[in-house]
């Protein structure tokens, strides 16, 4: 599994995340990520912001509703021993 360093735009804060899934709707890059390597955890799923000549990919977690629980079902159907609950 890839783990990914975020940095926060406006600090120096960073945060580490791994990669559990990955996949391309419509044109943009999702990302299905969470704390923990192992075992029962929080999953957040990121939306790629930037564009495919970018040096840096930039993300942010998917707040909208319909978009998430649409996100959740895909990843999901990628996944088929994990349950994504909202």
């Amino acid at each position: 599994m890839d783990k990914i360093t975020f940095q926060a735009p406006d600090s120096d804060e960073t945060v580490e995340f791994y990669v559990i899934e990955q996949t391309r709707i419509n044109g943009t890059d999702y990302i299905l990520v969470t704390e923990e390597e192992d075992g029962d955890c929080d999953a957040f799923i990121l939306k790629e912001l930037t564009g495919d000549d970018s040096e840096e990919a930039s993300y942010e977690m998917v707040e909208d509703e319909e978009e998430l629980a649409y996100m959740s079902k895909i990843f999901t159907s990628i996944l088929e021993d994990v349950d994504i609950t909202m």
